[in-house]
């Protein structure tokens, strides 16, 4: 995949897959087209890129449906000077596309062999504002909080507490609860007051996975 078909499929996904279903958020839209999925897959699955699902990119992680990247990005109402938490690099393709709505994302990886391949293909195609490093996920990342957004792309039966500290008052964060068999898409908005939750989607993402031990 090449070129001006790269570029046609973009548009394709975004119209037929993403704006069709409901998402309005033009910035978020535009970062959808402008970000090259098929750099993010392994070579042997380019083909499939722009395809509506979910795509295995080794080691029992996937890259996400665009649909979803793209739905997530838009409940998180991310604004320009925002710093974004993301847990689960991956291939790296939900940082960069959340890397044109926000000025700092923050993505942690436990999966030492993605974070090599994520950061090298970041770095190859320009992503500048894309900080990446190996770790356990659910202790966030304290050195950089708090956090307006935080994005989680695996599930987990409960919300871990040390996300919840690392989220500023009235940010937001989006995160898979459940198992492998029943799971929701829970929005979480902090207010001074407490927490606000509650389920907006039916998803399936990989297990969170832990540091051993812990």
């Amino acid at each position: 995949m090449q070129g001006q078909n790269c570029e046609e499929e973009r548009r394709r996904m975004v119209a037929r897959q993403i704006e069709r279903r409901g998402i309005r958020d033009k910035r978020v839209l535009q970062a959808m087209e402008e970000v090259p999925r098929h750099e993010f897959v392994p070579s042997e699955a380019r083909a499939n890129a722009y395809a509506d699902h979910p795509l295995p990119i080794g080691f029992g992680q996937t890259i996400s449906q665009p649909y979803i990247v793209a739905f997530m990005a838009e409940q998180l109402s991310l604004e320009s000077a925002d710093r974004v938490l993301e847990v689960g690099t991956g291939s790296g393709y939900q940082a960069a596309v959340l890397s044109r709505l926000v000025t700092q994302i923050f993505s942690i990886e436990i999966v030492d062999e993605l974070i090599l391949r994520a950061t090298s293909d970041l770095k190859r195609l320009g992503y500048q504002n894309i900080l990446v490093k190996s770790g356990d996920g659910y202790q966030g990342w304290p050195e950089f909080a708090p956090f307006d957004a935080i994005t989680v792309a695996a599930a987990l039966d409960h919300i871990p507490q040390p996300l919840i500290s690392q989220l500023r008052e009235g940010g937001r964060m989006v995160i898979p609860i459940g198992n492998t068999l029943d799971q929701q898409l829970w929005l979480i908005e902090k207010h001074r007051d407490g927490l606000r939750q509650r389920a907006i989607c039916p998803v399936r993402f990989v297990p969170f996975l832990r540091k051993a031990g812990d």
